[in-house]
């Protein structure tokens, strides 16, 4: 309903709005306006002074504010009247007796201005419907003929003073149009404040879901991270086991081969130190004396003997820290082979011992 021509509140200008909406385009402005009331004032106050500019009645008078505007743009139902005289149109009011007695059906109307508490708003005839010209709706109401008489009645039980439009309207595009094609209103129009109110909780609503939606995205941005530094911590882990088998089977190995020559060395003592004979006769027994010193003489062999493995074996393990992942691999295979020849050389020895005694 583009068409219809609608002034929307602004201040405190609803009587502006109510002729503009009535005359169905910019006719007035609060200029002009204050312009009629001023000379409404001026005229009653040469009234008053008919009767003495020095009489009671005259100073209140003078002393008391215009009855016909304020400083909030409200104007009176006398100067809504003398600005549509300028358009030969006249206000009738609705429930006088004189208008009742008329006994005229309200749709066979052209327009009504309606006042409650210094509020002015207008429902005219366009074409064939209805219309609720409100300045404080968002836009035109439709009215149908039938709840004309009731939406009348209904504004009277408000309080609101209905006044009739007598005389014949200025033609305007709205009217000529809507004789030929009839309206459909499938949405009736808010108040104002409502249609505010009812954007600002949209706003609030569609804030609120942003909020939520970076809340949920952060949520699942922590669980990613939290995700991702788990999966670190299960390769670190998974990392240093390895590492410890890895050791652990080099000190398996170095600990194997150790057995070894110490099995030998016990061999060995024991069989370079037992007199041989030509035949087969048993060795003389040991006193407790000589089994002594050869135990001791075996314990101090032992004692150099792990002190030369372990400082080979801190060399090794210091040279392979410096070397990367098959650098290191490749170090302790040979630290193992050097374990190893070193406990078939010992074995060597024990045997050539053996032989030369």
């Amino acid at each position: 309903m583009e068409v219809i021509f609608h002034e929307k509140q602004e201040g405190s200008l609803c009587a502006q709005h109510c002729l503009n909406n009535l005359l169905q385009g910019e006719y007035f402005s609060p200029v002009e306006l204050s312009s009629i009331a001023m000379q409404l004032d001026e005229q009653e106050r040469m009234r008053m002074a008919e009767g003495g500019v020095t009489s009671e009645d005259y100073r209140t008078f003078v002393q008391q504010p215009s009855g016909n505007m304020d400083d909030s743009g409200f104007f009176s139902i006398q100067v809504i009247s003398d600005a549509l005289s300028v358009w030969g149109l006249e206000l009738t009011l609705f429930n006088s007796p004189e208008y009742r007695n008329l006994g005229i059906d309200p749709i066979n109307e052209k327009a009504f201005i309606c006042n409650y508490k210094e509020h002015w708003f207008t429902v005219r005839k366009l074409g064939k419907q209805w219309f609720n010209l409100n300045s404080l709706l968002t836009g035109p109401e439709l009215i149908s003929d039938t709840y004309l008489a009731l939406f009348l009645a209904q504004l009277q039980q408000e309080g609101y003073s209905i006044f009739v439009v007598k005389g014949d309207l200025p033609e305007c595009e709205a009217d000529q149009l809507l004789q030929m094609v009839q309206v459909q209103q499938m949405q009736r129009p808010r108040l104002i404040g409502e249609d505010a109110a009812a954007r600002d909780q949209r706003r609030v609503q569609r804030s609120e879901a942003g909020v939520e939606g970076d809340r949920l995205y952060n949520s699942s941005a922590m669980v990613d991270e939290d995700d991702d530094n788990l999966q670190k911590a299960l390769a670190l882990s998974r990392q240093q086991i390895d590492m410890e088998d890895e050791e652990a089977d080099l000190r398996r190995a170095i600990q194997l081969s150790m057995q070894g020559g110490h099995q030998s060395d016990i061999t060995e003592p024991l069989v370079s130190n037992t007199p041989q004979s030509s035949g087969n006769s048993e060795p003389e027994p040991l006193t407790s004396e000589e089994l002594r010193q050869r135990r001791q003489a075996y314990f101090e062999k032992q004692q150099v003997k792990m002190e030369h493995l372990s400082s080979k074996g801190l060399k090794q393990t210091t040279n392979a820290q410096t070397m990367d992942s098959e650098a290191d691999g490749a170090s302790e295979e040979n630290m193992l082979k050097a374990a190893t020849n070193m406990s078939l050389d010992t074995r060597k020895q024990s045997s050539k011992s053996a032989e030369e005694n």
